[in-house]
């Protein structure tokens, strides 16, 4: 499956197009706990564990946006966009979304 932020894949003709598709994934509020607990795994600004659940979380989103674009018969999602949403869900929680989106298409070979 072809992967594009672009609209268009060079040197490849999309001859058909089969809409939106889009995956989500969220973070539960444990991760900020486990982060402001774990801030001792911070170095130069970063929290390498923090980090490594955002990308394990948008490899979760592709993922299931890719699943939906081969239901369809897609062999390819251009227009890919990423977006990364804290949602609050009350009493001072917060919980982090990321949601990958496309546009599902087939592309000439």
């Amino acid at each position: 499956m072809l992967i594009s932020t672009t609209p268009s894949l060079e040197g490849k003709r999309i001859v058909q197009y089969f809409g939106l598709v889009s995956g989500e994934a969220i973070l539960g509020a444990n991760i900020f706990k486990d982060f402001f607990a774990g801030i001792r795994d911070i170095v130069g600004g970063r929290s390498a564990a923090y980090e490594k659940e955002l990308r394990n979380a948008k490899e979760i989103a592709i993922e299931e946006m890719v699943e939906q674009a081969k239901a369809l018969g897609a062999n390819a999602v251009v227009g890919v966009d990423l977006d990364y949403e804290t949602i609050s869900i009350g009493q001072g929680g917060n919980m982090l979304m990321v949601s990958a989106s496309g546009t599902a298409v087939t592309c000439e070979e």
